[in-house]
Order: C-alpha cells, then sequence, then structure tokens
C-alpha cells in the first residue's frame, strides 16, 4: 500500500497580509498528479487542514476543489484536526464525507476507531488522532491526572494499540499533530505550549509500522517510522531553505517497507536583499529577485521614509522591511523631530501607509477626521 504523508496546509493563510489562496491550489491541487503517477492509495492530511478555526468561504472552496481532484485521482483520504482547525466543524457531515472516500477523524472519542483499509497483504488500520488540547483531552479521555501534551497522547496511543491488539496481522499508521521532542521549529507555526508542557517524547508513538506527524513546517524524520512531512507551501521567511516535499510511505506485507522523498513546486520564491534604498532600487543584479518575496534589511544612516512603497514600485512582491543602519542607531531620527511641521492628519496617514504599504482612502479620511475633531473637543 502506497500512503502520501502530508499536514499543515493551512489553506486560507496569507504572507505578510498577501493572499496565498491561487498559490495553494496549484500546489495543492498538484498532489492529485502525484497520486495518479505514483498509484497512491491513501493520501494523510495529519492536522491544520485550515489555517484559522472558522475559515472564510474563498478557502473552504480551494480545499473542496483539491480534495475532489486527489480523490477524482484514485486515493482515499484520511484527515485529522490539527490546532489551527475545528475539530467539530471539520466533522460536520463525516459520515456522509466517508461514504465518498474522505475520511474525517475529528473525535476524542473515536480516535481508537481506524479507517479499516486492505491491499493484496491484508488489512491496514489508519488511526487519525485530533489535536489534544491538554486541559480538554484528559478530561475526555478519562485521565485527569494527565499531564501535558505528552499526557494525553500517551492515554491516546495507549487506545490505539489496544485497538490494534485485536486485530491479528493488521499494519498501522497513526495520523497526529504534535511537538515531538528533537523535531525543529520554525516561526510560522503557533506554540502548542499550555503551562509549558508541549513537548511530546517519541517513544510515545511505539507499536505502530508509521507515524505520520504533523504542526512542524519542515519536513524531518525523527525516526524511520516517525516523521514530519512539513507545509506544503512556504509560510515565513524562517522557511526560505526549507525544501517543501511530502513522503511516499510503502507498506509492505510485514509493515513499513520504505519511505521515500516527493518534492513539491514552488510558487513564488523568497528571497532577502540588504543595503541602501538607492541602492536596491538602481542596481541591475537585483533583476533576478523581482518576482520573489522578499525581506529587505535597509541600512541608510537616516530611515527612509515611505520604504515599503518606494520599494514596492520595482519589487511588488516585497513584503518586509527593517531597518539596520550602518554604524548603529546614532543615525535615526526621534520621533519629535520626524513629525516636526506636520498635521495630526499627516502623522497619521504616514503612519498607515508606512504599516500597510498604501494611504488611506476618502472614507479612511473622513474617520480620520472626525476622530481628531472628537478629540479636540474633548480637550477643550
Amino acid at each position: 500500500m502506497k500512503i502520501l504523508h502530508t499536514s499543515d496546509w493551512h489553506v486560507g493563510r496569507t504572507f505578510h497580509g498577501r493572499d496565498l489562496l491561487k498559490e495553494q491550489e496549484s500546489v495543492l491541487g498538484g498532489l492529485a498528479d502525484t497520486v495518479s503517477d505514483e498509484r497512491v492509495d491513501v493520501v494523510v492530511v495529519s492536522g491544520d487542514l485550515f489555517d484559522r478555526a472558522v475559515p472564510n468561504a474563498e478557502a473552504v472552496a480551494v480545499c473542496s476543489r483539491v480534495l475532489k481532484r486527489i480523490r477524482h485521482a484514485g486515493a482515499q483520504i484520511v484527515v485529522t484536526p490539527g490546532n489551527h482547525d475545528s475539530a467539530a466543524r471539520l466533522g460536520f457531515l463525516g459520515a456522509f464525507a466517508e461514504a465518498g472516500g474522505l475520511h474525517l477523524r475529528t473525535r476524542i472519542a473515536e480516535l481508537a476507531e481506524p479507517v479499516l483499509l486492505a491491499d493484496d497483504h491484508g488489512p491496514v488500520a489508519v488511526y487519525g488522532i485530533p489535536f489534544l488540547e491538554p486541559e480538554t483531552a484528559r478530561h475526555a479521555l478519562g485521565v485527569p491526572d494527565a499531564k501535558g501534551h505528552g499526557g494525553v497522547l500517551t492515554e491516546a496511543m495507549r487506545r490505539v494499540r489496544e485497538d490494534l491488539a485485536a486485530r491479528p496481522g493488521a499494519r498501522s499508521v497513526v495520523l497526529a499533530h504534535a511537538f515531538v521532542t528533537g523535531g525543529e521549529p520554525c516561526e510560522s507555526e503557533r506554540t502548542i505550549a499550555v503551562g509549558g508542557v508541549q513537548d511530546v517524547s517519541g517513544s510515545v508513538f511505539a507499536g505502530v509500522d508509521y507515524a505520520a506527524l504533523g504542526h512542524l513546517h519542515g519536513q524531518q524524520t525523527l525516526a524511520d517510522h516517525l516523521r514530519y512531512s512539513g507545509s506544503p507551501v512556504v509560510y515565513s521567511f524562517s522557511e526560505a531553505r526549507h525544501t517543501k516535499q511530502v513522503w511516499l510511505v510503502e507498506l509492505g506485507p510485514e509493515g513499513l517497507a520504505g519511505v521515500e522523498r516527493r518534492a513539491l513546486p514552488v510558487p513564488r520564491e523568497l528571497s532577502a536583499l540588504t543595503g541602501a534604498l538607492d541602492d536596491l532600487l538602481l542596481r541591475p543584479e537585483h533583476d533576478a529577485v523581482v518576482d520573489h518575496f522578499l525581506s529587505v534589511t535597509l541600512t541608510d544612516r537616516v530611515r527612509p521614509l515611505d520604504a515599503l512603497r518606494r520599494l514596492q514600485a520595482r519589487f511588488p512582491h516585497a513584503v518586509h522591511v527593517e531597518w539596520r543602519p550602518e554604524g548603529g542607531r546614532a543615525g535615526e531620527l526621534r520621533f519629535a523631530e520626524r513629525v516636526r511641521g506636520r498635521t495630526d492628519e499627516e502623522v497619521a496617514c504616514c503612519f498607515l501607509e508606512d504599516v500597510r504599504g498604501d494611504r488611506p482612502g476618502d472614507r479612511e479620511l473622513l474617520l480620520l477626521r472626525e476622530a481628531f475633531a472628537a478629540a479636540a473637543r474633548e480637550e477643550d
């Protein structure tokens, strides 16, 4: 049996305010081609299908189209929620979806009830453990003294192994969304620490043929049978060196037979530039990164005004700017000097443009003027 291990789709997520739905649909929809080319039997998504508990309509539509393409390519799909998902919403109509080959394993009470599949070598039990928020899960699992994620996942896996023991000859796959000790985090992951206890020992997942982990956005191998697939799309500049891939897992008659990487396309590359603003705007060697998402560090002695807007005239996908003047911050204008001679409206508009990259519209200007007028009346 061939299994494609993915996780952390985060459909609906933005990148420094930029919509990524087009890029997400392109990359995730391409998984259907891998399913077809590799004759994949099952695609698993180990949490964080969406980026928000209540995704918007556009994100839901993209996710629906992607899942439909994968299913039409011939694979069964097993999904379990992560800490970004709403388990209750994701599991809505789950019983009906299962009839069409989409298996949503979202309920704590049912985590030891596997999706049962089969190949020429017999049955394969796929268990989906939804993200377990410790305070809620320890009561739902009947272990009120369990500590942190390790405690509740230990009980969850005990139940999985107990069910598996009653299925002689069955091979097993577990989906889980957790921070396993030894994994390397990056900036784009939301912490799942509760009371400072977020780590889970890899030994918790002993006794199964393959544990498909989600939560960390870099692809990682903690043991042959214990791996993170990573996110399919880059979600922070800390991931600039990641090679986005998925795991192609093969189960043989005796269990895990092999795991291989399959690279994913890069819809838009990430780059970083450092230098004085005028040099960055004029030097021809920077033409190579015009279409990249850019993080820019400015080294001007005096902080340039409207830096992001000016950069975006040449680099339309510049999304992050910071100022680190050469020789320290001696050349920085103090706030009083920067705003001297400006009206309240000019200061507010400059702030909004610096933060958002565009000037306020007419309606926003009207609201600002009303707010300043109200403040003036209060002072009087």
